[in-house]
């Protein structure tokens, strides 16, 4: 049975309540000059009051008043105001249901309210069937069922009924989209969702709970196990087109409930549902994984930046008390040359008696090896961040489509040789900025040349700065 509670104490409050702050009353209470001439109609003073104040309830919140219910002093001051009547007029009002019933008959006649019956009470019911497939919650429905009774002057049904015909309007509506997914499923895709919930992973957990076990990582290991739960989803061959046309609310509502449930608990729902669960958990999860992957892609990519830059550093650092040392000896040499120039004695004795020529080769290799160092940058470091990328970066590329603007041809297909994993094949870096930092490290390595490629193609499907950077726009990861 569906659950008939939709509304907390507060939102029915909101709906049904009679307005207390001034604006609303003003807006809803403010009375016509026809209005004015029917209330007149009305023979005591008592029911002159009455009979305005049911008319205002029908125009807002859009309900019959309850015998005894209490009306806000705000509401009746404004009435009595406009009427010139006293608000304690209200005390003696209708003390015999008739006259209540004649005023509700005068209302209908007058102004054209109907009750919720009939054929008015079956095209509302029509209606909030078909706005309960697009419903974002069960809250916003009821509220939309309001002011609709209101527009058409339909006077409101008790609360439970209410609340019973949205949560019967959302029941069906579920069971129509449940239906509609599960049309376009073959028997074997509906074998292998189902499979997902009596498949052991490891004999400890069910595949279905395996699977939504994911989250951003930050080393190979994680990608790889992200992977594995890809490759299984793509596996499966749902695609996502079978929930086209569905409100995205009736998919997260379907997805959430996946979430909520255990294997067991899936196993034992009707099949329809327990199958349209499954379809859109497949889908969902089957994007979310490949946000995630590009995520941990992103991280590792972040940190091998980081320990290359480190590497770098400690490297300056370690060279400082050479670069101290070779400075210091060059001082002394400079000072000797100076001095003997300016008393006109030999150059060659003054070199000598400084440090000596074999000393002197000896500083101008340090210093042109520790001019290497400070002149160093981190991308002579990134190739060794490449284990790293090759646990798992051709499997991730084969994996995710990435699409991008046709100028974007170039780095597509770098990653394209990168996931077919066919070192041997190098290819030009056009994607590449003639003159930047990677083109000219690229082009000066020897040994590791192919690694540094296959390393730039990575940080730049990663770095979307580095991609503005070099006009690129920046690629749309979609999972396949």
């Amino acid at each position: 049975m569906p659950r008939r509670s939709v509304l907390t104490e507060r939102q029915r409050s909101a709906l049904f309540d009679l307005p207390t702050d001034q604006a609303t009353i003003l807006r809803h209470y403010t009375l016509a000059d026809d209005d004015i001439e029917h209330i007149r109609t009305r023979g005591h003073s008592r029911n002159r009051m009455g009979f305005a104040l049911q008319l205002c309830a029908f125009r807002y919140p859009g309900r019959l008043l309850s015998p005894g219910e209490t009306i806000p002093l705000e509401v009746s001051q404004f009435i009595a105001a406009q009427l010139a009547e006293k608000p304690a007029a209200l005390a003696c009002y209708a003390e015999t249901d008739v006259t209540r019933r004649r005023h509700l008959a005068d209302l209908r006649e007058l102004y054209g309210y109907k009750m919720f019956s009939g054929r008015g009470a079956r095209d509302l019911k029509a209606w909030l069937e078909a706005r309960a497939e697009a419903a974002p919650s069960n809250t916003e429905l009821a509220q939309q069922f309001v002011v609709e009774c209101r527009r058409t002057q339909t006077i409101l049904p008790g609360l439970s009924v209410i609340e019973r015909l949205c949560a019967d309007a959302l029941v069906a509506a579920e069971r129509k989209t449940e239906s509609r997914i599960v049309s376009q499923l073959s028997d074997d895709t509906q074998e292998q969702l189902d499979a997902l919930l009596t498949e052991m992973v490891d004999g400890k957990v069910s595949r279905f709970i395996w699977l939504r076990q994911f989250e951003v990582g930050s080393n190979s290991a994680d990608a790889s196990r992200l992977l594995d739960r890809l490759k299984h989803l793509q596996g499966l061959k749902v695609p996502p087109s079978l929930l086209d046309g569905i409100p995205p609310d009736q998919i997260t509502r379907l997805r959430r409930q996946g979430e909520r449930y255990f294997a067991d608990g899936l196993r034992d729902i009707g099949s329809d549902r327990r199958l349209a669960i499954l379809t859109v958990c497949a889908i969902e999860w089957h994007a979310a994984i490949a946000d995630a992957l590009v995520e941990t892609h992103d991280r590792i990519v972040g940190k091998t930046w980081r320990d290359a830059k480190k590497i770098c550093d400690a490297r300056v650092a370690d060279a400082k008390s050479a670069l101290h040392d070779t400075l210091r000896s060059f001082k002394t040499l400079g000072v000797a040359l100076l001095e003997a120039k300016g008393d006109g004695a030999s150059l060659d004795t003054a070199t000598e008696t400084a440090c000596g020529w074999h000393q002197l080769e000896g500083l101008v290799a340090t210093a042109a090896k520790l001019t290497d160092t400070m002149a160093a940058d981190p991308l002579s470091h990134v190739v060794h961040g490449f284990h790293r990328f090759r646990r798992y970066a051709p499997r991730m590329l084969r994996a995710l489509e990435i699409q991008a603007a046709p100028v974007a041809e170039p780095l597509l297909a770098a990653a394209a040789i990168v996931a077919k994993g066919r070192s041997a094949e190098f290819a030009t870096t056009h994607f590449l900025r003639r003159g930047s930092k990677w083109h000219r490290h690229i082009n000066a390595c020897d040994k590791d040349r192919y690694r540094l490629w296959e390393v730039a193609v990575l940080f730049h499907l990663r770095d979307a700065s580095a991609l503005v950077m070099f006009g690129w726009p920046i690629p749309v990861v979609t999972p396949i």
